[in-house]
């Protein structure tokens, strides 16, 4: 037998010795790649917009409408093919497109979550110190403090006045506008207040205080000049006062806006890619889907990065009683027992990024068990920590169906853990929504520098994160 032959031979014995996730640039063709930067291009365009929960489902909500997307709740008919909405506090938003079968027969759901960490203004944020204005903020998520100092940063958000109106605040995404800043200690004077402390001690929380003001009143009167000078301005431009942060939710978000990385421009450098790049792939794959046999659910939900609690966490009924209200519309003899069938029938992906191995710092990844950027979309079985603590650890069953759908429809994906088994873990909303018993698995695209102002991700992950959406809501 010729060399080249047995080389060959020996080769197709080495790929079937183990599992191997291929580049996706090294096998698609030009056709793929169009389709890889265009999506990348809609998906900057969207990113630019959706600086917070609330900006992010404005804009989903914007576009359904543009696609005839209609209110479910005013609904008087529902049929197949039908398209409806359904907003929870403007943080939360369903998107349903009406399956030809029975809805008895399940659904198919993708979560996401909206929410990113940040940094949030306290409730009795604006004081003064050596005649600077001060913002106070209490970091939300899963942060590196220090990661957050001398860059750039927005305030996003609403405030409720004392007459119960709401206000919203955009001041920092514009052109233009000015910008927020939590100052550093300069480094001649850093070596016993920072520098022989660990990197998770340096920078304590209440020192994140957004510098907002220099210029004071003129009044000599007046104790606290350049704080009354703020709140001037802020009533003058937005008729608040002081006592209405009370009622706000108000976010100090990087304006740094996306921009593509490297030479070649195959990456994404951005904010809030977790988990807005799923979100994006979620809502964008509903959008294009055709009408399947199984009603289809892209939900969108908040608070993941902080134990999705409250009422637009994933841990709220929101999702339960839209269900139920669709139930409601398509059969008068809806019960609780159906709906509950239902959702026993479901199949989930909750959507979420997972961490790429990281070039700087392979020590903390498993690298077989771990995923690599442009490999694709990434599989997960389970999340949690050492031994498996807090995970959803999906079945064997609905593991190999999704491979199965994956494989059969040319989607390229990977499986990915989150590091080696002692050096942490993480969790998602999987778990929560697996208390319906509805099967799920976690399924998103990696990403390198996770829960800083500025993380990465391929392009060719998130086309076929959409791709592979798409086709688990036309075919699961």
């Amino acid at each position: 037998m010729p060399e080249n032959e047995k080389k060959t031979q020996y080769q197709k014995l080495e790929e079937k010795l183990h599992y191997s996730s291929k580049n996706i640039w090294s096998e698609v063709d030009d056709k793929a790649v169009k389709g890889i930067f265009d999506c990348g291009e809609k998906y900057k365009d969207f990113l630019t917009r959706a600086k917070s929960e609330r900006l992010t489902v404005k804009w989903i909500l914007e576009n359904a409408k543009k696609k005839g997307y209609k209110d479910l709740y005013a609904a008087k008919e529902i049929k197949p093919g039908n398209t409806f909405f359904a907003v929870n506090r403007n943080k939360n938003i369903a998107l349903i497109k009406i399956g030809k079968k029975d809805i008895k027969d399940g659904i198919n759901f993708i979560v996401a979550h909206a929410d990113a960490p940040r940094l949030d203004l306290k409730q009795i944020p604006l004081v003064e110190d050596t005649e600077i204005a001060l913002l106070k903020t209490q970091y939300y998520g899963g942060i590196k403090k220090y990661q957050w100092l001398n860059i750039p940063l927005a305030l996003v958000g609403v405030v409720v006045t004392k007459d119960n109106k709401t206000v919203e605040i955009e001041i920092g995404l514009n052109d233009g506008d000015p910008v927020f800043i939590i100052p550093d200690l300069l480094p001649h004077l850093s070596k016993k207040v920072q520098d022989q402390k660990k990197a998770a001690e340096f920078i304590e929380g209440e020192t994140l205080n957004l510098v907002c003001g220099n210029i004071p009143v003129k009044d000599e009167k007046i104790k606290e000049k350049v704080k009354l000078a703020v709140l001037e301005r802020l009533n003058k431009d937005y008729g608040i006062v002081e006592e209405d942060f009370i009622s706000a939710e108000l976010e100090a978000v990087p304006v740094m806006q996306p921009r593509d990385v490297g030479i070649d421009r195959s990456l994404i450098g951005g904010y809030a890619h977790d988990d807005r790049v799923s979100t994006f792939s979620a809502v964008m794959s509903i959008f294009d889907s055709k009408v399947g046999d199984k009603t289809q659910v892209t939900l969108i939900v908040d608070k993941e990065e902080t134990g999705s609690d409250g009422p637009t966490g994933a841990k709220s009924l929101f999702i339960f009683n839209v269900v139920g209200t669709v139930i409601d519309k398509l059969s008068k003899n809806s019960t609780d027992s159906i709906l509950r069938g239902t959702m026993q029938k479901s199949l989930c992906i909750s959507a979420d990024v997972n961490g790429a191995i990281h070039p700087m710092y392979k020590s903390v990844h498993d690298e077989i068990n771990d995923a690599k950027l442009s490999h694709g979309i990434v599989l997960t079985k389970y999340t949690g920590h050492r031994g498996k603590y807090e995970a959803n650890d999906a079945d064997a069953e609905f593991v190999g169906k999704v491979r199965w759908l994956f494989n059969k429809n040319g989607i390229f994906w990977q499986y990915g853990s989150l590091g080696k088994v002692d050096e942490g873990g993480g969790g998602t909303i999987a778990k929560y929504f697996a208390s319906y018993n509805a099967s799920v698995i976690d399924c998103g695209v990696p990403v390198i520098g996770m829960h800083s102002p500025y993380e990465l991700i391929s392009k060719a992950d998130l086309y076929f994160a959409y791709k592979g959406y798409k086709v688990f809501f036309e075919q699961a």
